[in-house]
């Protein structure tokens, strides 16, 4: 069974058929994909090969994304989740997005603290990384906000848009919290 969980402002539940127009809203958005690694989405197919996507993740135990919904309001602003999950070796990456409309309420940090917790407490994890653009400095300054430490430099690691990018390349541990 998929897990739900609860912040004060925020439900992170799954992520189902119903949510593939925000889902395209989200990741047609250049400024949302611009430090992603993804193309920009063109069509709802592919929002709905998104959110198919996500549901073979988890069922094969290699993600977990959950929907973003704001209490008392309808639909996702966003998703955030595990990727690269390696029970075996208690690790994963961590990976968000929000919508710009909703950019700058906090519900960022309040998704990314609550999924720290479920993956140290309920999956597991004695490590959580993350892969983030050099550019992308309200990433970079969220993690280090949390707890997360700068490891170092992937250099070529990213493509987008056809080109290579760089990442900083972050994790917070178990023993860490």
């Amino acid at each position: 069974m998929f897990p739900t969980l609860e912040t004060d402002r925020l439900i992170l539940r799954e992520i189902s058929q119903k949510d593939v127009n925000a889902i395209f809203s989200c990741f047609s958005n250049e400024h949302v994909t611009r430090y992603y690694g993804q193309e920009t989405l063109e069509t709802i197919k592919q929002a709905e090969a998104f959110v198919e996507l996500f549901a073979i993740s988890y069922k094969e135990k290699r993600g977990i994304r959950w929907g973003i919904e704001r209490k008392g309001h309808k639909g996702i602003i966003g998703t955030i989740g595990f990727n690269s999950w390696s029970p075996k070796h208690k690790r994963a990456e961590i990976g968000y997005e929000i919508h710009p409309d909703y950019w700058r309420n906090g519900y960022a940090i309040e998704a990314v603290l609550k999924v720290i917790e479920f993956g140290f407490d309920e999956l597991g994890l004695t490590r959580i990384g993350a892969v983030v653009f050099l550019n992308n400095v309200a990433s970079s300054n969220l993690l280090t906000k949390v707890g997360f430490q700068k490891e170092g430099v992937l250099r070529d690691y990213m493509y987008q848009n056809g080109q290579a990018h760089d990442t900083f390349v972050y994790s917070i541990l178990k023993r860490d919290k």
